[in-house]
C-alpha cells in the first residue's frame, strides 16, 4: 500500500528544517496569544464561536482562550495541552506555564540556530483547513 494513499488530498507533508520550524512556529503564535493577557494592563481577547448563534465572550484568562482555540499544529497542542494539566492539577497559572513553555521553547531555538546541523528524520503531516 503506498502511504499517498492514506492521506486525504488536502494533505501536506513537510520534512526537516520546515516542518521544525512550521511546529515551532505555531507554539510561539499561542504563547504569544495568552502572553498579552498577563498582568494588570492584560488585555482582553474577543473569542466568537463558529457554531450556532455565533455566541461572542470577552475574556482575559488564558485557560478560556486556549479551550476555545481548534489547533492542528503539535507544538502548538502541547502547549494548550500543558495547560489543561496546571488547570487540573492546581486550577491556576495556565497562561503562566504556557508563557514560560513558549519562552523555553523560543531559548531552544535560539539556540539551534547556532548549532549547524540539519535533521531531514523530522517529518510534519498537516490538512487543509
Amino acid at each position: 500500500m503506498a502511504i499517498d494513499s492514506l492521506f486525504k488530498d488536502e494533505a501536506t507533508e513537510e520534512k526537516g528544517e520546515r516542518a521544525r520550524m512550521a511546529s515551532f512556529i505555531g507554539a510561539m503564535a499561542i504563547a504569544d496569544l495568552v502572553k498579552t493577557t498577563l498582568g494588570p494592563k492584560g488585555m482582553d481577547k474577543i473569542l466568537q464561536s463558529t457554531g450556532r448563534g455565533h455566541s461572542v465572550t470577552v475574556t482575559n484568562d488564558g485557560a478560556t482562550i486556549l479551550k476555545s482555540l481548534h489547533i492542528d499544529n503539535p507544538a502548538a497542542k502541547v502547549l494548550v495541552d500543558i495547560s489543561k494539566v496546571q488547570d487540573d492539577e492546581v486550577g491556576d497559572g495556565t497562561t503562566s506555564v504556557v508563557v514560560l513553555a513558549g519562552e523555553l521553547l523560543r531559548e531552544a531555538g535560539e539556540a539551534g540556530k547556532l548549532k549547524d546541523s540539519s535533521d531531514d528524520n523530522y517529518c510534519r503531516i498537516s490538512y487543509g483547513s
